[in-house]
């Protein structure tokens, strides 16, 4: 029988000593600042391509698990970009006077927009000073008199032609506040009613015929007077444009002159200057006005206009150094597309386009706009509206109630701000993934993908960048300095996290939240720099306060409520290893599995696959055990097996195949009927081969079989088999290490099912023979052998050739 090979305690945890002279430092304060990424080569150079191709459709989505500083790398790199690119426009929203429900929209390089609002303010004031000192004078007055004096002799002309009509014909005109009237005349004075009535009927037929005939004179006359005093109020109209026009269009002018370039703001100020002529009434001082509210409006204070001749300035840029980098971190509907505000006026909604909100992508125009993308995909119409956005280049202020089909209560639909912005949404890979399946545009308008590593080499250029990271984190928050050793314990709990003594975690939020652990204990024990002690008393206490159901569990394995030896021999049964996930706080568990075997034809029979409490992959390995022994044992023979497996005391689901092993010792033990070393746990999975192939999470499978052999006593006989392959994942906690430094404790790494055998039977597995037997005194031949004879009896059973006394 070959000679156990077992780990030595050097292997189970990553020697830093050949790192030594790449640490040259005793504390981190020595050190530089980390700058960048560590580790990160892929996403990095992604990153860069990403950011440079202004194609539309490349925006970017950075793929990773959380805590790797994802969103902290976006914001970092992008702003040093961005520093050095254009400023973009600033927007603005101004009155449509042709059709007052669609806002314009204007662009104006960064810091014309609050210059142009100023101006506007400016004119309407010069305008309304300009206007009010116009018509204040002494022309407008004698003008507008003499146009009223002439319409007024020529009405008393006309109704002095007619009143003589009228007294020729034997009327006289009468005038009151209700009209006119007419009265008969005789004998020069007019006709009373009682004189009327008295007069014969021929006498009245002439009054009336006559009556009727000055009234439809006076019609007439009315008529005349109506136009004469239209026209006198279009003569005044066109006196108040006349006088109006000199007034405005000087500043107008003026201020057209300076924005002729812009040929928006050109059609605007037009549009104002005929608005404002059209309404010159508002803008006169006098003393009919002052009850009027549009004239008490302007008065309200210093600059204040009425808001149809106000700018709202959407974007203002002036402050801006380079493109914008926003971060939205809780993003609503309208917090990232803007929205219409409402007032309560006297009972009534109303609003205008003063009360356009900007959103994000109105910030980011002409940057870059980073977001979660579980943000986006959990708020209704948010990925459809951004996806609009990405398209048409565009970006249209609506509300939510509009996308719900709901009455839009605002009536406004402002022109759409044309966007040239690159966004970058931050998610995991399973996102990444389900986007690019579900959705046919993703992969249209996210063509970057930059892949965060959740993983990087732990070697000495990367360690020492480790080292960096920490410095900078300490002088940024302002917390202790570590020491040399203190980094190495940093770095082994960072090999930890990835389960690999090669490699170190990327999820640098773990790594934070010990750096600052570790801070507060060096507090408590008066450090001035952060030990190792302190580091290692963090991860303690951070395992500590997570491991009441570790705990509880191992007081059930320590008084035997839940059945696991540790030492002696048993036939058919062994100590699996499983872990358990917690949220943050994984722990290995042991469990007892048992097999039992005898004659018939049912197979390998998974108990916990029969009552729907087996994985689909726990059952897979449960049935290549069946392709293993038929391979092994069955090429002569036919199979005559009858076996059931499973775990004791397991009263919930199990999953995986890191058990296949050890259901197969225990199933040859029970073939065999050779005792198994309960002092030894097993894992690992088993191909069809008899390849014993590596499993996760070895080192807390290692460490939870360790407790409660810790907490029974350990024997010096006890140990656990690992595949072979999952060697460099070992990072163990030290007091393992010292238990197998001491030989209390051993580690066994397995390349196949044989090397197993050995170690938990003591005896040889047996090597196959040309005849198609085994070596004797092997457990293989032992299988064998009560395999044949399963297979004979079978037969002969079947032949009727039986012993009559086992019947």
């Amino acid at each position: 029988m070959r000679k156990f090979k077992e780990l030595d305690y050097k292997q189970l945890k990553r020697d830093w000593a050949p790192s030594y002279p790449y640490l040259a430092f005793e504390t981190t304060e020595e050190l530089e600042p980390l700058r960048g990424l560590i580790g990160q080569e892929r996403a990095v150079k992604a990153m860069e391509f990403g950011i440079r191709i202004k194609t539309q459709g490349y925006n970017i989505y950075i793929a990773g698990i959380s805590g790797s500083g994802k969103t902290t790398y976006a914001r970092e790199y992008i702003s040093e970009i961005a520093r050095n690119q254009p400023i973009p426009d600033d927007w603005c929203y101004v009155y449509n006077f042709e059709n007052p429900g669609q806002p314009v929209a204007i662009g104006l390089p960064s810091g014309k927009g609050r210059e142009f609002c100023r101006d506007i303010e400016e004119l309407m004031e010069d305008l309304k000073a300009e206007i009010s000192k116009a018509f204040s004078g002494d022309e407008y007055e004698n003008e507008k008199a003499l146009i009223y004096k002439e319409m007024q002799e020529k009405k008393t002309e006309l109704f002095n032609k007619f009143s003589e009509y009228s007294k020729a014909q034997g009327f006289q005109v009468n005038t009151s506040n209700a009209g006119i009237y007419f009265s008969p005349i005789i004998d020069g004075q007019p006709m009373g009613e009682e004189e009327y009535n008295q007069l014969d009927e021929e006498k009245k037929k002439s009054i009336n015929d006559k009556l009727t005939e000055i009234q439809l004179q006076a019609v007439e006359v009315m008529h005349k007077i109506k136009e004469l005093e239209k026209e006198a109020k279009k003569k005044v109209r066109d006196l108040e444009n006349r006088i109006g026009t000199f007034a405005v269009a000087i500043h107008v002018e003026d201020m057209k002159r300076k924005y002729t370039s812009y040929p928006k703001i050109l059609k605007y100020l037009e549009d104002l200057m005929q608005d404002v002529l059209e309404s010159i009434s508002i803008f006169r001082e006098s003393d009919s006005s002052e009850d009027n509210p549009l004239v008490q409006a302007f008065r309200k204070g210093a600059g204040a206009v009425h808001s149809k001749y106000k700018v709202n300035l959407l974007v203002d840029n002036s402050d801006r150094e380079g493109a914008p980098v926003i971060i939205e971190y809780n993003p609503t509907y309208s917090t990232l597309f803007g929205s219409t505000e409402y007032e309560n006026k006297l009972g009534t909604i109303v609003t205008d386009f003063t009360m356009i909100k900007p959103g994000a992508i109105h910030m980011a125009n002409g940057g870059y706009l980073i977001l979660q993308a579980k943000d986006v995909l959990s708020i209704p119409f948010m990925w459809e509206g951004l996806k609009k956005v990405l398209k048409t280049k565009t970006i249209t202020v609506e509300n939510l109630r509009d996308q719900w089909g709901l009455l839009s209560m605002s009536g406004l639909k402002p022109e759409p701000v044309p966007v040239d912005i690159k966004v970058i949404l931050v998610g995991n890979n399973l996102l990444f993934q389900l986007l690019h399946q579900l959705d046919e545009d993703f992969g249209k308008l996210f063509k970057v993908k930059v892949d965060f590593d959740d993983e990087m080499e732990a070697n000495d250029q990367n360690l020492l960048s480790l080292a960096k990271f920490i410095s900078g984190y300490c002088r940024r928050e302002k917390i202790r300095h570590f020491s040399r050793d203190a980094v190495l314990s940093v770095a082994d709990y960072a090999c930890r996290l990835v389960e690999n003594q090669d490699k170190f975690s990327t999820r640098f939020n773990d790594i934070v939240e010990i750096l600052v652990e570790a801070d507060t204990w060096a507090e408590i024990s008066g450090n001035s720099i952060i030990t190792d002690r302190d580091v290692k008393k963090a991860i303690y206490e951070k395992e500590y306060r997570s491991n009441k159901y570790d705990e509880k569990l191992m007081e059930l394995l320590e008084k035997d409520i839940i059945m696991v030896k540790v030492d002696g021999e048993a036939v058919g049964e062994i100590n699996g290893l499983s872990v358990i996930h917690l949220g943050d706080y994984v722990f290995g568990k042991p469990s007892k599995i048992t097999a039992t075997a005898f004659m018939g034809r049912s197979g390998i029979v998974n108990i916990e696959r029969e009552v729907e409490m087996s994985g689909n992959v726990h059952s897979k390995g449960v049935m290549i055990l069946s392709a293993y022994i038929g391979e092994q044992y069955a090429q002569e023979i036919p199979l005559s097996l009858s076996a059931n497996i499973t775990f004791e005391q397991l009263y919930s689901g199990i999953e995986g195949d890191s058990a296949s092993s050890a259901e197969l010792y225990a199933l040859l033990s029970s073939l065999a009927e050779v005792p198994i070393k309960q002092g030894i746990a097993v894992t690992g999975s088993i191909n069809q081969k008899g390849e014993i192939q590596p499993v996760g999470g070895v080192t807390y499978k290692i460490e939870g079989f360790f407790q409660l052999c810790k907490a029974r006593g350990l024997t010096g006989e006890q140990g656990v088999i690992i595949p072979y392959q999952n060697i460099k994942n070992l990072v163990l906690k030290d007091e393992v290490i010292k238990a197998v430094e001491e030989g209390k404790f051993h580690i066994y790494p397995v390349k196949n099912v044989d090397e197993g055998i050995e170690i938990l039977m003591g005896l040889p597995a047996g090597r196959k023979l040309e005849d198609g037997f085994f070596e004797k005194d092997t457990i293989h031949e032992k299988v064998y052998n009560k395999l044949r004879r399963y297979a004979l009896t079978m037969i002969n059973f079947g032949k009727g050739e039986v012993d009559k006394g086992r019947l």
